[in-house]
């Protein structure tokens, strides 16, 4: 144990220890008072949990009903006890194990004593022993009904989701060195969505254990959670798959097409802005950002040649790159997942004023992805730098956005970037065909003024339409010059 806490860093040590000490301080009472704990309970709970937790290991909080049932049924000090012989016979994936271990189970048992202690505070136990009362019994007239119980149940949940999310918060900025913001602030919100499930499963097991049915009945509540677990991880599962599949697709374009080396998740991230400003969330904002991701896959099928020209394109060849809308809607037509991401891939190059391709289609017949998609496409176009032409300011180019409005592009989705770019800042790393070694160059307000004179035609389809004005060799006269 102690050469596995050797391999981490000292911040990390040192924070697992004071867990740990923190975790037996809080435990320390009921291991004093022996007398006063109710010991079967107690062993019952904690054998429930540590079963339930090695059967889906991946997802071990499916049973949390079962640690906050132990917080409403026992005193703060012995349901810090329900969750430590689980945590520490749970299979741990990556080493060093000891370590893991112990923290698991510091995590998990000061996050169910803070649960308890919350409950407690609230007149929870009070509100439980009456509705416990299912016997027939004289009720104590005084006593909170069940919305209180209810909520105090939900409110011990959340104190019990929130504690153990602040503590992996800590150890990821200890151990894995990420910044405050990115392991506090992301993870809170996700988090805590499932504790107020988990609050109400836990009243009614610990309803159910102190009615006549006993604890078997209150085990009869975990069987919907299994059922809602093994969803849940399937869910994740196939949602991995999308992902994966999404980013082999993305690094063959990648590879094919070394000039445009990272556009296509700018592309996304600058979709999802436009999207949320538009008033986007869920599914559809997560399709939209998909969409910009894999917008120009249709590469695939382009003549590699074509895309790494350093010379104008000739008419025919011209043709060609103009297709790669069409391929990149035949390849993705049996991936059943992307929905109307679909139509981003096969109509980002359409104009509003009906002079873009593959169908020429004009104002509201372009779908509202692919309006989104061509927004988000140039503008990264215009704030990238490449080897044949430096990143221009992102003011520079949401004016150039501004002036193509209405011709080029919806001027409601050049609006929603505008507003989003104030809001968030573009903070994306660019030069994408640069190595690595040399150095990218921030495509922010603050960043060198482009070069007048930056001859554009050495983009070949790299660039693309993407751009607006004279640099948009491949869209059909292209706004501010010939194409």
């Amino acid at each position: 144990m102690r050469q596995a806490l050797r391999a981490l860093p000292l911040g990390a040590r040192a924070y697992v220890l004071c867990a740990v000490l923190a975790a037996g301080w809080c435990a320390a009472p009921a291991v004093r008072s022996q007398a006063a704990v109710p010991w079967a309970t107690v062993a019952l709970l904690a054998a429930v949990h540590t079963v339930g937790s090695r059967v889906r290991a991946r997802w071990p909080e499916w049973c949390s009903p079962v640690l906050l049932a132990g917080a409403f049924l026992l005193p703060p000090a012995a349901a810090a006890l329900v969750a430590v012989p689980g945590a520490l016979l749970t299979r741990v994936e990556r080493p060093p194990a000891g370590p893991r271990r112990a923290w698991r189970a510091a995590r998990l048992s000061l996050a169910v004593w803070a649960a308890s202690y919350a409950f407690a505070a609230l007149r929870g136990p009070r509100a439980l022993a009456a509705l416990g009362d299912l016997g027939g019994g004289a009720r104590d007239p005084g006593a909170p009904g069940f919305p209180y119980a209810l909520a105090a149940a939900v409110a011990a949940a959340l104190v019990l989701g929130l504690t153990a999310t602040v503590l992996e918060g800590g150890v990821l900025v200890t151990a894995e060195r990420r910044s405050p913001r990115a392991a506090w602030s992301a993870p809170l919100p996700g988090a805590l969505a499932p504790y107020l499930v988990h609050g109400p499963a836990g009243l009614a097991m610990a309803v159910l254990w102190r009615s006549p049915y006993g604890p078997a009945a209150a085990l009869l509540v975990l069987l919907p959670m299994y059922v809602c677990a093994c969803g849940f991880v399937l869910y994740h599962r196939e949602s991995a798959a999308h992902q994966a599949t999404i980013r082999a697709l993305v690094q063959a374009v990648d590879i094919k097409d070394r000039y445009t080396r990272g556009h296509s998740e700018r592309v996304g991230r600058a979709s999802a802005m436009i999207a949320r400003e538009l008033g986007m969330s869920g599914d559809r904002l997560e399709a939209l950002r998909i969409a910009g991701i894999l917008h120009d896959v249709g590469k695939l099928g382009v003549p590699t040649r074509l895309l790494r020209k350093d010379g104008p394109l000739t008419p025919d060849e011209r043709r060609v790159i103009e297709l790669h809308p069409e391929y990149g809607d035949e390849m993705v037509r049996g991936i059943g997942f992307l929905g109307e991401a679909r139509a981003a891939i096969l109509h980002h190059h359409e104009r509003l004023d009906g002079s873009g391709y593959p169908y020429g289609l004009a104002g509201a017949q372009i779908p509202e992805f692919a309006r989104v998609v061509a927004v988000a496409d140039a503008f990264d176009a215009m704030t990238s730098t490449r080897t044949y032409s430096r990143a221009r300011p992102v003011p520079t180019a949401v004016e150039e956005l501004k002036r193509c409005a209405g011709t080029q592009f919806d001027p409601r989705m050049v609006r929603a970037l505008a507003r989003a770019l104030d809001r968030h800042g573009w903070h994306a790393t660019v030069t994408a065909d640069a190595p690595q070694e040399r150095g990218n160059v921030p495509a922010d307000s603050l960043g060198p003024p482009p070069e007048a004179s930056a001859p554009l035609v050495r983009a070949a389809a790299a660039a693309g339409p993407d751009a607006p004005g004279p640099s948009s060799r491949l869209s059909p006269g292209g706004p501010g010059g010939a194409s």
